[in-house]
């Protein structure tokens, strides 16, 4: 019995089972069957009758010799494509094998179609006679008699050269030449017309043609073409030529110019006649084709130039002649009888660069310092810049090419391509090649996969290629001036905390999801383990490198390679900039084994000797400021990370190690000493942050009063490292502000460990306040002194970067005082009366400063939008924060901002008058002055964009219009002259809160709870706004001469009444907001210093504003996304909850409120959205549209987003934020109204609204085709409806299908004017309008007009009958809604009887 094969077998064990089955003569399990050919005559039989003698030939038997000696490919040959299939036109149900027979016939139909070609016009010539009795034998020494090649119609074998040689001789043309080769050149080299006329056809020769008279026949064609051709002008030709290109296929057009080159006689040329140059230039269509296909294929390079250069002709380099040559050929020489210049070109000197001005892109070249070189820019070839291929006259590189030499075998070529790429890519995200360069750089080398390039240069075995690889790494990832300008803001109010560089969420396509249900779904994690490198790195190139194992190879290069001082640093910021990306790349960066424990150890040592030179040839085991640095960002991620870097990796250790002594004693450079000491000082800031290392602050305490004594020596003007030490300093103030809010909550921690009973809280820290209580009187001299160092030109601007630290200790020093049990007062009330007489009003009033708050707008972010400097190149996929070049242009950083000085003045105030109520009113003159209230103004004005690249900005001056907001709100019920510009206050708190990004919701907490609906800064309410706004609308209905109900002059009671009820309006915002409230809470941690209950100082992710711009209407969106209308058309719930009705009012009358006085504080909320939101009064409820105050206030707002001059700005077409389109929520609103409306004139005039004439179709396609049982109900008079009724009858409907519903409407009695008169003036206007046109139109649109007015004509009901025929114009106070003429007009009349006059004529002829 056979046995079947197993898995294990191998190949000798299945050929040994072949041959026993084979042998044993057992039948197979399956037959083969062969279906009969019937192309081939073969009868099908019935049955297996031939199985017998055919089961030998039916077997399929493998034998060894038939396999192929190699495996075959495991990839798979792409699939032949056909040119034909895709014009074939094949049915789901049709035969194969039919449509093989009907195709594939057989051959003698094939056969029987070959007709063979006419040579009975053909001339014979018989070979010449020659007196010899065989040819005579050619010799290579006789080559030189032959007809030259040129002349002899292309390339010839040289017996047919020598053939060609004798028939010359004799004067017998040969048969294979065209008439044309045997003209003179007199004859042949003129014009291309000349040419064309006396040579007869090149494309048609009339072989094919039956007969003898086929030559003439061809001829006379072409002398009718020639004849057509010089009667038709220049330009009919060039029109008939563009016809004919557009019309052809392009491949034929290519064959027909093909067949014109070939046929043209190379004597020809343009080099000996000129003409040929005049007869190109008749051919413009083709140049043209063929620039644009060139320009075409340049543009798809990676990075381009567009220089525009004086248009200069360069002369065509002569051609190689046989003088040129170093060695001369010599007749014996075997095929070196013809010179061939196109091979000796490489032997010239490289060609002038092109001068040719042009509007083309060129790729771009650089050079090795990674500079851009102009294309016309001739350099000398010793600078090693034009070892290419492509564009061998053009100096430099391009990408392509040094993508190409950083795969070379060689190293110098590897290393060389590399350091290229990193000072390009480092020029690149300075902003250095925007303005002359096409598109992004950095974002064309990702995209080319630079990535994966860098990643496997990593891996080199040489250590200059990885040097190289890493260096280029750095500049991909790492802006210095981005790290320099978050160091200079690191001492500011909340400096230490920043975003993470995560790339902005983008919204992927849940295509596998589809249709699982929800425990079957992946996660988010698993999603992304299954994403390949490529995919991550597209969307985060930090997270790609991380899944790329970039860290466990930097490690190997740190700990085996043991690489340059240059590439440490390198490695070191490439770790720090990973570290900033997020906070759990900063967790992997701690986790990666053994990486930090060798950063550490080799580059934080606890004891180490002095190096030998400034210089170090190696800096292992010497401290670096680097490491400090990535330790300081490490810590900023979260406090368990500060905790593990501080216990146990032993960071604690080093900190005492570096601080403990002074820089000049650490046996460092000088600089690398201020450096080191500088981080040292943040990170300890940053863990006392937490509320941690505070014991260090116990052990240390000597040296920090040491550095506090040395303050002013060390910023002496004199000092050399100045710059260093003043950075040192902040640090320390700094560290000191932190030490000061974490002692700060040592008494509340240990009441709270008290009252805890068990539950989890924050142990207290080692620090109390006792032991910072000393450090104000010694800071507050400082202060003293840099103050009256501002009159000092040269310690100026020094005391001016100082002062802002100073200002946030000392209000960090008060907000924790006033909560301490030993707070005094009565002493504290003095002290801070001393503090604003000696320090604050001095400071304030100084000219520097005076000087400084000018620059106030033009410094600020918000206002300076659109900046006039172009910003470096930014990547979606690599954020950064966009700084290089800082330093040249206005901005929050440079040292002529006043931000950081009135920020931290403005923490001081808000402290101190918080705590003296009295000292609010010495600082009305910082409100009124005319910068800051021009600021304001500009501020109030402004819409600035979120990004990365501002929004560590923007969140340093949002701090500072809050701060002013808050100083305002105190000094506004107390100063008159601050209470004037409340208004401008209230517009600035208005657009300020929905700016406020992650890590603000404390901010905006506050913004809600103190000014947005406090009634000291809506003035207007108890200042006479309502009456106001009623005398308005009273003057408005004078001049309108009518009464609308209801009116705008119901608005002033309305608005009165909102004044009224705005604590329970801020009530209910707040109840609506109470999801953010474990934001708030955190976010207050943070901006109160209550530093033990911080997590970190990471802030949140960065997907957009703490509030949505729309949030007035939050409440009405709430309410619908809980009770809206669901799928099916109906109610999700059955009745509201408790309390919709109230909620609903008070936020209908806010958004009143803003809309009468606030206008501008809601322009960047389009009206469309606005009209979307307010629907959702009408869909959340059936019947909450009908209550008595919310139709009051939507009947006013209503009226006032229909005012002429928001009803323009309209726009239905455009989809509401939210929504994918208006349509959709228009249909929701018509199902609610057929539902539940009962005619409800409101809910009448917000249906309308959309039906205008200039909004799309397909709404008015819903009313009169799915909806059409609506028209019952909508009985909404013109007087009732706010907006024009010009606005739905002009201009004149052009859509059939809508005209024949309006038709159909009127006629069948749906549409009446006492059930509907809006729409049945408006159907009347344009049906009307319609069969009296007299536009030319479509033979389908004319037929319409006729049938609509012969059963206009024919109608029984005279009513509709006259209004239609009759109806003039739309009159919003007549009895109907229009004006009607008496009798019809003559013109119309005429029109009348001729369309009945053609129905008569077809009835006749009918019968």
């Amino acid at each position: 019995m056979l046995r079947r094969p197993k898995p294990t077998d191998s190949e000798a064990d299945l050929l040994r089972e072949q041959e026993r089955f084979l042998t044993s003569g057992t039948p197979s399990a399956a037959n083969v069957v062969r279906r009969p050919d019937k192309r081939r005559g073969e009868a099908g039989g019935e049955g297996g009758e031939h199985n017998g003698e055919d089961e030998g030939r039916q077997r399929d038997v493998v034998t060894i010799e038939d396999l192929p000696d190699q495996l075959p490919s495991l990839t798979p040959a792409p699939p032949k494509k056909s040119r034909f299939k895709a014009s074939r036109v094949t049915f789901e149900g049709e035969d194969a094998e039919e449509r093989l027979d009907r195709h594939d016939t057989h051959i003698s139909a094939v056969l029987s179609r070959i007709i063979e070609r006419d040579t009975s016009s053909t001339p014979i010539s018989l070979p010449p006679l020659t007196g010899m009795a065989f040819p005579k034998v050619l010799h290579r020494s006789e080559t030189s008699s032959q007809v030259p090649l040129s002349s002899a119609g292309g390339k010839k074998s040289i017996f047919a050269r020598q053939i060609a040689s004798q028939r010359v001789k004799e004067g017998n043309t040969p048969l294979h030449c065209a008439p044309e080769a045997a003209q003179t050149p007199e004859t042949s080299m003129d014009t291309d017309d000349q040419l064309t006329a006396t040579s007869g056809p090149r494309l048609v020769s009339g072989q094919g043609l039956e007969g003898r008279g086929s030559s003439g026949e061809t001829i006379r064609i072409h002398r009718e073409n020639q004849a057509k051709l010089q009667a038709m002008s220049q330009s009919e030709i060039l029109q008939e030529q563009r016809k004919l290109l557009s019309q052809l296929d392009p491949r034929l057009v290519e064959f027909v110019r093909s067949r014109k080159a070939q046929s043209v006689p190379s004597s020809a040329s343009a080099s000996k006649h000129p003409q040929a140059k005049s007869s190109r230039e008749n051919l413009p269509l083709e140049n043209v084709s063929r620039d644009s296909s060139s320009a075409a294929v340049l543009f798809q390079k990676p990075q381009e130039v567009e220089m525009e250069v004086e248009e200069e002709e360069l002369p065509a380099a002569p051609a190689v002649t046989e003088e040129d040559l170093p060695v001369k050929p010599q007749k014996e020489w075997v095929h070196m009888n013809k010179l061939e210049p196109e091979k000796l070109e490489w032997m010239r000197d490289l060609p002038a660069p092109r001068r040719k001005g042009t509007k083309k892109a060129m790729l771009a070249r650089f050079d090795f310092a990674g500079t851009l070189i102009p294309p016309t820019e001739d350099l000398p070839t010793h600078l090693g810049l034009h070892h290419h291929g492509e564009e061998p006259e053009r100096a430099g590189y391009s990408l392509q090419e040094l993508f190409l030499l950083s795969r070379s075998q060689i190293i110098q070529q590897r290393s060389l391509a590399l350091s290229m790429l990193a000072n390009i890519l480092s020029k690149a995200r300075a902003g250095e090649y925007l303005s002359v360069l096409k598109g992004s750089v950095t974002s064309t080398l990702l995209d080319a996969g630079l990535l994966f390039l860098l990643r496997f240069a990593l891996d080199d075995s040489v250590e200059g290629a990885m040097s190289a690889a890493v260096h280029a790494l750095k500049a991909l990832l790492v802006c210095a001036e981005d790290e320099e300008c978050l160091d200079c803001t690191f001492s500011w109010f909340r400096g230490l905390a920043s975003f993470p560089l995560l790339p902005s969420a983008q919204e992927e396509e849940e295509v596998e999801d589809e249709g699982l249900p929800e425990c079957m779904r992946l996660t988010a994690k698993e999603k992304e383990e299954r994403k390949s490198d490529h995919d991550v790195a597209r969307q985060d190139v930090v997270k790609g490198l991380l899944k790329m194992k970039l860290l466990p190879r930097l490690r190997y290069i740190l700990e085996v390679v043991r690489p340059s001082p240059r590439v440490v640093h390198d490695v070191l910021e490439i770790l720090t900039r990973i570290a900033r990306h997020s906070a759990s790349s900063a967790t992997q960066v701690l986790d990666c084994p053994r990486l930090m424990e060798m950063v550490l150890s080799e580059f934080l040592p606890t004891s180490w000797t002095a190096p030998s030179s400034p210089l170090p040839q190696s800096v292992y085991g010497l401290p670096l400021a680097s490491a400090m640095k990535l330790l300081r960002v490490l810590a900023t991620s979260g406090r368990h990370a500060c905790a593990r870097l501080l216990n146990s990796l032993g960071v604690r250790e080093r900190l005492c190690c570096l601080l403990s002594a002074e820089p000049s004693e650490l046996l460092l450079e000088p600089t690398e000493a201020l450096r080191i000491t500088t981080e040292a000082y943040r990170l300890w800031a940053v863990a006392a942050g937490y509320g941690q290392a505070c014991k260090l602050y116990i052990d240390l305490y000597p040296g920090l009063a040491k550095a506090l004594q040395s303050v002013h020596r060390v910023l002496a003007p004199s000092d050399p490292l100045s710059p260093l030490q003043l950075q040192r300093v902040l640090a320390l103030l700094s560290l000191l502000t932190q030490v000061t809010h974490t002692a700060g909550c040592h008494q509340e921690l240990q009441a709270g460990m008290v009252s805890s009973q068990g539950e989890e809280c924050p142990p207290p820290p080692p620090v109390s306040w006792g032991h910072v209580a000393g450090l104000q009187a010694s800071l507050l001299g400082h202060l003293k002194g840099f103050v009256k160092s501002l009159d000092n030109p040269v310690q100026k601007e020094r005391s001016l970067a100082v002062i802002p630290a100073y200002l946030a200790y000392l209000g960090a020093y008060y907000h924790q005082l006033s909560r301490q049990n030993c707070f005094k007062p009565v002493e504290t009330l003095q002290e801070l009366e001393l503090l604003t007489s000696e320090v604050l009003l001095p400071l304030l009033s100084h000219h520097v400063v005076q000087g400084l708050i000018k620059n106030l707008k033009s410094s600020s972010v918000v206002c300076n939008i659109q900046s006039s400097h172009p910003g470096p190149e930014t990547t979606h996929s690599l954020p950064g924060l966009a700084c290089p070049g800082w330093r040249d242009h206005l901005g929050l950083v440079v040292p002529s901002s006043p931000f950081p000085l009135l920020t931290g003045l403005g923490l001081l105030l808000e402290t101190i008058t918080g705590i003296h109520k009295g000292l609010s009113c010495k600082f009305t003159g910082l409100l009124l002055s005319e910068p800051v209230i021009g600021y304001l103004r500009s501020c109030s004005q402004s819409t600035p964009t979120l990004s990365h690249t501002r929004a560590w900005l923007l969140r340093h001056e949002h701090h500072l219009l809050y701060l002013l907001l808050r100083l305002a709100h105190r000094l506004v019920p107390i100063e008159p002259q601050v209470a004037k510009h409340t208004s401008l206050y209230h517009q600035v708190a208005l657009v300020l809160l929905p700016w406020l990004l992650p890590g603000s919701e404390y901010l905006a907490h506050e913004l809600l709870s103190t000014i947005i609906f406090s009634k000291d800064f809506i003035s207007e309410g108890h200042s006479g706004g309502p009456e106001a706004v009623e005398l308005g609308e009273l003057k408005l209905q004078e001049e309108t001469q009518h009464q609308t109900s209801p009116s705008l002059q119901t608005v002033g009671a309305l608005l009165r009444e909102a004044c009224v009820q705005l604590p329970s309006i801020r009530g209910c915002f707040l109840t609506h907001l109470a999801h953010l409230e474990p934001s708030v809470l955190k976010s207050r941690d943070a901006l109160l210093g209550r530093n033990p209950w911080i997590n970190s100082h990471l802030l949140p992710e960065l997907t957009g504003p703490t509030l949505p711009s729309d949030w007035p209407f939050l409440p009405l969106v709430s309410l619908y996304e809980r009770t809206g209308v669901s799928d099916g058309g109906g109610l999700a719930v059955e009745e509201l909850p408790q309390g919709a009705l109230q909620v609903v009012t008070h936020c209908l009358q806010w958004l009143l409120l803003l809309e009468v006085w606030r206008e501008d504080a809601l322009k960047v909320i389009l009206p469309i959205a606005k009209l979307a939101r307010l629907s959702c009064v009408f869909l959340c409820s059936s019947d909450l549209f009908l209550e008595r105050p919310v139709q009051k206030l939507t009947w006013g707002l209503f009226r006032l987003l229909t005012r002429r001059s928001r009803v323009d700005s309209l726009d239905l077409n455009v989809p509401p934020p939210g929504l994918a389109s208006f349509q959709d929520l228009y249909s929701a609103l018509l199902s609610q109204y057929e539902a539940v409306s009962f005619g409800d004139r409101l809910f009448g005039c917000w249906v309308l609204l959309p039906l205008q004439r200039r909004y799309n179709t397909s709404m008015k396609l819903a009313v009169f085709g799915e909806h059409v049982g609506m028209l019952r109900s909508l009985g909404v008079t013109l007087d009732q409806l706010s907006i024009p009724i010009e606005r739905f009858t002009s201009p004149p409907e052009d859509s059939l299908p809508l005209l024949h519903l309006y038709f159909r409407s009127l006629v069948t009695g749906t549409l009446k004017p006492r059930w509907c008169p809006v729409l049945y003036v408006v159907a009347l206007s344009h049906v009307n309008s319609f069969i009296f046109s007299q536009d030319a139109a479509a033979q389908e649109v004319e037929a319409a007009r006729h049938s609509m007015l012969r059963k206009i004509y024919y109608l029984t009901d005279e009513v509709l009958r006259n209004h239609l025929l009759l109806f003039r114009l739309p009159q919003q106070h007549s009895e109907f809604g229009f004006d009607m003429y008496d009798q019809l007009p003559p013109i119309r009349a005429k029109r009348l009887e001729r369309v009945l006059r053609l129905q008569d004529s077809s009835d006749e002829k009918g019968d």
